[in-house]
């Protein structure tokens, strides 16, 4: 039979392919723009239909996250639409620096694997489209992109509570935008209860794609110039950094009273909050709004834990060029990250899509509502 076709020239596309035979493949991950970092995939293999593909993904152990690789089911998709997980995935470290190995026999002659559900600048298009055409919503132009795309806002709400919601400043983490998704779902539906609370209590800004230029260029973690942008909010530039510089800048005119910076994580198979301890502003007080919402966000559904995350910072010792970190010292706001995993829980399985975009946005929603009940009980 002849040999299948691998391709990665399209939208967040991003795979070298090293050699084909057959059914079988090995192939590498390149190297983000301008960057060390890779981690993120997405290819499409044609002449697929009812073969054992058989695709080792190769040279893992220098991956920005080589702890994301264990444990790790490849996302695939025979109709882009629906995405489930090629369960027989496997990683080993073995002699080519660890490889992924992915056995799946589509049912069709094309099928499509990515790092997790990929979420194109189409679809975030349509979703900045139907949004900014609903009742009550302003689309901001914040600036453009060194490749030249806007930068999207969408405000909305007639509240003096200013809250902002920002997502995908790490472009593979794309959990981020299927979250926007479920948010703006809610946000701007006129029946939906949450929607209508927050909407009359606060002046929402949401960004729902922070990075689209490292989204288009298959990156994980950088824009075009190689910036990790998540690293630059202590001092942006418009050369390096002007998404960050945009959405800081328009900040200042807006205030920030409650943020929420929306990621994924490679390695902890849960979703999780970040905080901002160690911030020099830091008081318990202050802390502890951030502490009420997560405590109201782990009791209100099982997709979000707090017994596994990150280390929290000494006091004195936060990284202020993070945007939760900066954001908590600069405006004095109850700041956080949100993590979710691209490997599913162990706890709490679900083998055929793991965690998914459907999860990511019925986690928004859970969000939104934690935070109406954290702005009842601090009586805003």
């Amino acid at each position: 039979m002849s040999d299948i076709r691998i391709d990665s020239a399209f939208d967040s596309g991003n795979i070298e392919v090293l050699s084909v035979d057959g059914a079988s493949a090995r192939l590498a991950i390149p190297l983000d723009t301008n960057s060390e970092f890779k981690q993120w995939f997405h290819f499409r293999v044609a002449g697929a239909k009812g073969r054992e593909l058989v695709l080792k993904i190769t040279q893992l152990s220098d991956s920005a996250y080589p702890d994301g690789w264990p444990d790790y089911t490849a996302c695939v998709s025979e109709d882009r639409d629906y995405w489930g997980r090629a369960n027989d995935t496997s990683y080993d470290k073995d002699e080519e620096g660890g490889t992924l190995t992915i056995r799946y026999t589509p049912a069709s002659d094309i099928a499509w694997f990515a790092y997790f559900a990929p979420y194109s600048m189409e679809r975030h298009h349509d979703l900045v489209a139907e949004a900014a055409a609903s009742e009550g919503v302003d689309h901001v132009a914040l600036g453009n992109t060194l490749d030249g795309q806007p930068i999207d806002c969408l405000e909305m709400g007639e509240g003096s509570f200013n809250v902002w919601l920002y997502a995908r400043q790490h472009p593979g983490e794309t959990q981020a935008e299927w979250w926007m998704e479920g948010a703006l779902e809610v946000l701007t539906d006129p029946a939906d209860s949450v929607g209508r609370k927050l909407r009359q209590k606060c002046r929402l800004h949401i960004v729902p794609n922070c990075n689209p230029d490292g989204s288009k260029r298959g990156n994980l973690r950088v824009n075009a110039a190689g910036a990790n942008l998540n690293r630059e909010w202590e001092n942006p530039t418009a050369e390096r950094s002007p998404e960050v510089l945009a959405i800081r800048n328009h900040m200042d005119k807006t205030g920030v009273d409650f943020a929420m910076d929306v990621h994924g994580d490679e390695a902890i198979p849960v979703s999780f909050l970040a905080g901002y301890e160690g911030i020099p502003s830091w008081t318990d007080e202050h802390g502890e709004r951030y502490y009420s919402y997560e405590r109201i966000l782990d009791r209100r559904t099982p997709d979000f834990q707090t017994e596994q995350g990150y280390t929290k910072a000494a006091p004195g010792k936060a990284n202020l060029t993070m945007s939760t970190t900066q954001v908590a010292e600069r405006f004095g706001a109850t700041s956080m990250t949100l993590e979710m995993p691209y490997k599913d829980n162990k706890a709490d399985p679900e083998p055929e899509q793991g965690w998914s975009p459907e999860r990511c946005k019925m986690l928004a929603r859970d969000c939104l509502a934690a935070l109406v009940e954290w702005m009842d009980e601090q009586g805003i």
